[in-house]
């Protein structure tokens, strides 16, 4: 008589070699939520990091253009060749705009400050100084 308990034992454990569906989608439906939840956080931490990135350069090429002036009793007198000029002010390389044109090409800007067609990262105005991303959405930096 004992053999009979012992092998309905061994018969369940044999039988029962997988996931049940219930455990199944109990399981996707909670990597699920967990993905709603973590993929809004990851895309505005993007735009985030954008925008910080962008102030930065654009701090970081503002001081340089103020010591050129310092230096030089004034502004930079050509745009496309700003990045040349403030080589001695910056350490390591012009900065690439992370915003619209995305590369290190500078355009000359307007006065007032606006858009500047050409598909320039940076867009700078000799006249006073401006030193601003040439993309609507930069303008505000």
């Amino acid at each position: 008589m004992n053999a009979r308990p012992e092998m309905k034992t061994v018969r369940n454990r044999i039988s029962r070699k997988g996931f049940t569906l219930v455990e199944l989608v109990v399981v996707v439906l909670i990597l699920g939520i967990i993905a709603a939840v973590a993929i809004p956080r990851m895309a505005a931490s993007t735009t985030t990091a954008k925008t910080n990135s962008a102030k930065q350069s654009l701090t970081v090429v503002r001081n340089a253009i103020e010591m050129y002036k310092a230096d030089n009793d004034g502004y930079p007198t050509d745009a496309t060749t700003l990045a040349t000029v403030l080589a001695p002010y910056l350490k390591g390389p012009f900065p690439t705009c992370p915003i619209g044109g995305k590369n290190a090409t500078v355009v000359a800007g307007t006065n007032p400050v606006g858009v500047v067609s050409g598909g320039a990262g940076w867009a700078y105005t000799p006249a006073t100084g401006d030193f601003v991303i040439n993309h609507a959405d930069g303008i505000a930096f």
